[in-house]
Parts: structure tokens; C-alpha cells; sequence
């Protein structure tokens, strides 16, 4: 049995531009997503991982690279098989113009028939990145393995492997720097975690002891 981690990515200041990100290049982590990885790395310090594999763009690979400080011994190998969606002409266009087009509404309904111009389809999508998760396992038998994607990506893997169809894949919630684990065999696939985020939790619950203590610290 494979023993695979689903990680999303730490969070980063593209949000705020209200654009598509996709494969944008120079999205980095920003000092709250840093926080967040650095968080994320701690929680598996203590993981058996034995490869780590990432989508090659900045937010992801930064958010690896938090991982590799706590094993010295892993180098992150960067694959394409688990990157971003290929958005096309939709790319670095502003979100509130797209959500006024046709396809937009096919995405959020019906994914399985949804086509990006220029770009990917999601049927494309989710079953690239099923093909190398299956690779992976048979590459890797009896390791644990890491892998750091983007949230849709890890949707759509996490909707084939619970038997739900890609029209439902966005009922599963994959926040930022989150776990979520899978476990590949010779039999059926077990989800084991969806959405981890205890660490995160706990990096928010020391950032407002910190504010508390520095309130108090100023009456």
C-alpha cells in the first residue's frame, strides 16, 4: 500500500487582485501563507515521507520547501501531472467579468462538461492527475508519499478515489496548507483524512494568545 498525502498549498496576496491565478507565474506565499507552511512543516516532521512531489509553481513549491525543512534528506521534484487547472484565455482575467459568461455557470453546474478556452477540460484535469497518483503508488509501493497541488486539483482526485462524480466535486472542501490522505493497494482505495487543518488551527490560536498577551501587556 501507498500511503499518499494531498497538500495544498499555503495561502498568497493573489487572492486580492480578484483574478484568475492559474498558472500565473510569481505567485508567491505571503507572510500569513509562510506562517502557514512553516506550521504545516512541523506537523509532519515526524511523517515516514519518503518523496515529495510538487506542482512546479511558486505558492506550491514554497510551501514544499517548508516540508524539506524538516527532512534534510527529501528533494522536492517538481511535476507537472499535478499542477494547476490549464485555464487558457480565462488566465489572469478578472473573476467578477467571468462569472458573467456562459461556461462559467457549465464549471460551477456541470464541471464534467465544462471546457476552458484554450485550455483544459475538467475531465482532462481530474483524470491526469488520477493517472499519476496511480503512477505514483506503483512507483512507490509500501512508502508514504507527499504531493503538494492546488485545491481543485485535490478535489477532483479526492471525488474519483470516494466514488463521487466530478459534477460534486466541489462539495469537498480543501483549505490552504491542508492534509488530506489517500491510500492506494492492489484493493479498494481508503480516504483517511480530508482537509486536515489542526495546525492551522493551532497557528491561529497562538496568534490570538499573542494578541491577547500584548493587549493586557499595554492596560
Amino acid at each position: 500500500m501507498t500511503h499518499i498525502l494531498l497538500i495544498r498549498h499555503a495561502v498568497n496576496d493573489f487572492v486580492k487582485t480578484g483574478k484568475l491565478a492559474g498558472w500565473t507565474p510569481e505567485v508567491h506565499l505571503n507572510d500569513e501563507g509562510k506562517a502557514q507552511a512553516e506550521a504545516l512543516g512541523k506537523r509532519l516532521a515526524d511523517a515516514p515521507i519518503r518523496h515529495l512531489y510538487s506542482s512546479p509553481l511558486e505558492r506550491t513549491m514554497e510551501t514544499a520547501e517548508a516540508i524539506c525543512q524538516h527532512h534534510p534528506e527529501l528533494s522536492i521534484e517538481q511535476n507537472l501531472a499535478i499542477g494547476e487547472v490549464q485555464y487558457g484565455d480565462w488566465q489572469g482575467q478578472a473573476i467578477a467579468a467571468l462569472t458573467k459568461r456562459k461556461m462559467w455557470h457549465v464549471i460551477q453546474e456541470y464541471p464534467s462538461r465544462a471546457s476552458f478556452p484554450n485550455g483544459e477540460t475538467m475531465r482532462e484535469v481530474q483524470s491526469r492527475a488520477v493517472n499519476e497518483l496511480e503512477r505514483l503508488s506503483l512507483r512507490h509501493p509500501r512508502e508514504m508519499v507527499a504531493v503538494v497541488s492546488h485545491a481543485d486539483v485535490i478535489k477532483m482526485i479526492l471525488a474519483h478515489y470516494l466514488g463521487t462524480h466530478l459534477d460534486n466535486f466541489q462539495r469537498i472542501v480543501v483549505s490552504p496548507a491542508s492534509i488530506s490522505s489517500v491510500t492506494l493497494g492492489y484493493g479498494r482505495p481508503y480516504i483517511s483524512v480530508v482537509n486536515d487543518t489542526a495546525h492551522i488551527a493551532q497557528l491561529e490560536r497562538e496568534r490570538r494568545q499573542q494578541e491577547a498577551n500584548g493587549h493586557n501587556g499595554t492596560e
